[in-house]
């Protein structure tokens, strides 16, 4: 579980009030609630809270590696020979390598045991043969959208799945990290000392595959708990609808942006064409020279110093050496590279300069509804209520409660009449899971009513 703090496609505060991830925007590289969070002091003042037992190692001991035909062959023979779900997750290494490839995986079932395996060595493997042996299975994965990209890399793609992280989520947990519900659901403490580790090194330190065999040593377990809580709270059909919606996405390959230079950190400070073609003939030099070297391509170049260098007013070899971005060793090397960029973009006739704005079909900004469509805005304010309302009420994130982008489009353009089956049936277009339009239609046609 290689990971990054904070989560992905987390509402802003004026339309939610928490900063939870939301399930269906898996758009920032690597995983992100699965670092566990920082233990809470207990509530008694001037004590320190007890300090649980450590999950030091899995009870059977660290596998070996599989890593040759043979060792494979027999982890498919004891995985066929184990019974009920499969605990599932993925190493990737992101902050240091271009692709989003699984440079580990875990694998965990009853009657077969843990394995670790290597796939670099089976680049040309078929593994068609492993996803017939568990493909019926349930596949038991902890913030599944951020595994499945690169389990589908490989031809793994689940029939069935549980996310313990979403799960959690639909339980109103206030801390869903792998090692936080271990916590909670087990009184162990989790280490996750090698989250950020580069998982594209050989051979992998003897800790780091200790670290791994653990963060799936009690998924399915884990699993069981939460299934009999949501069945407690009456969410059984949240979850199973949320988890056939989330096994359908992973078999779907992911859109590629447009112009996806254009979210370059601090592009927003820039004015002019000219400034953003070397943004972009930079961003693409940069990005050709990541996936040549397979580097992350932060660590060739910084998107700041990206954006500073094409700020200045005469970018060139001289700006380009008082950039700090460019001064670092890596960036060094590539100089001949930036600076035919930067003349590339020069070049240009202000016809082929990208635009500052461009057409989007994408809603603009709430706050700016105030000026340009004040009765959409007047919605969204009512409609911003009341989903956070009705969050509050239930326990759930409001992310996790209806997408935002869902309900925000309602607000923008509802039907006519906007009642609360006109409005469930424009939500489920959009792609509210049906527990979602159930929840959320009533509450946004109460909310979409004129004040008497």
């Amino acid at each position: 579980m290689s990971t990054a703090p904070d989560a992905p496609g987390a509402s802003t505060a004026d339309e939610a009030p928490t900063a939870a991830a939301e399930p269906d925007n898996p758009t920032k590289p690597d995983d992100t609630t699965k670092p566990d969070d920082p233990t809470k002091p207990d509530d008694t003042a001037g004590e320190e809270a007890p300090q649980l037992p450590l999950l030091a190692e899995p009870a059977d001991g660290v596998p070996a590696v599989v890593d040759t035909d043979a060792a494979f062959a027999a982890m498919l023979e004891s995985l066929a020979g184990g019974t009920g779900p499969v605990a599932v997750d993925a190493e990737r290494a992101q902050a240091y390598r271009y692709s989003a490839r699984a440079y580990l995986l875990q694998l965990r079932r009853a009657g077969s045991g843990t394995h670790l395996v290597d796939p670099l060595p089976f680049a040309e493997r078929d593994w068609a043969g492993l996803g017939g042996v568990i493909g019926d299975a349930e596949w038991v994965i902890h913030a599944a959208s951020q595994d499945t990209p690169s389990l589908a890399e490989l031809g793994l793609v689940p029939s069935r799945l549980f996310d313990t992280e979403l799960a959690g989520r639909l339980l109103g947990k206030p801390r869903v990290g792998l090692g936080a519900l271990i916590e909670e659901t087990f009184g162990l403490r989790l280490a996750k000392e090698h989250s950020m580790a580069d998982w594209s090194a050989r051979p992998l330190p003897e800790a780091w595959l200790n670290y791994a065999a653990l963060d799936v040593e009690l998924l399915v377990e884990l699993r069981d708990r939460l299934t009999e809580q949501l069945a407690a709270a009456g969410r059984t059909v949240w979850a199973e609808q949320e988890f056939a919606h989330l096994a359908a996405r992973a078999a779907v390959p992911a859109e590629p942006r447009t112009d996806p230079w254009r979210r370059t950190a601090g592009i927003h400070q820039l004015r002019t064409p000219a400034q953003l073609a070397v943004v972009r003939e930079l961003w693409l030099t940069r990005d050709e020279l990541a996936r040549r070297y397979d580097k992350a391509p932060g660590k060739i170049v910084a998107d700041k110093a990206i954006t500073e260098l094409a700020a200045d007013r005469r970018p060139g070899r001289a700006a380009l050496r008082g950039v700090d971005g460019f001064k670092r060793r890596m960036a060094r090397r590539f100089e001949t590279n930036w600076l035919q960029a930067i003349e590339r973009a020069l070049a240009l006739p202000p016809a082929e300069r990208p635009p500052v704005r461009v057409k989007s079909d994408a809603l603009p900004p709430p706050r700016s509804w105030a000026r340009s469509r004040p009765e959409a805005y007047t919605r969204w304010l009512a409609a911003r209520d009341a989903i956070n309302a009705l969050a509050g009420d239930l326990g759930v994130p409001a992310e996790n409660l209806i997408t935002p982008a869902h309900w925000r489009r309602v607000a923008w353009a509802p039907p006519e009449p906007a009642d609360a089956t006109t409005i469930a049936a424009q939500l489920e277009q959009l792609g509210a899971r049906p527990w979602q339009r159930v929840l959320v239609a009533p509450a946004l046609a109460a909310a979409f009513q004129p004040a008497t």
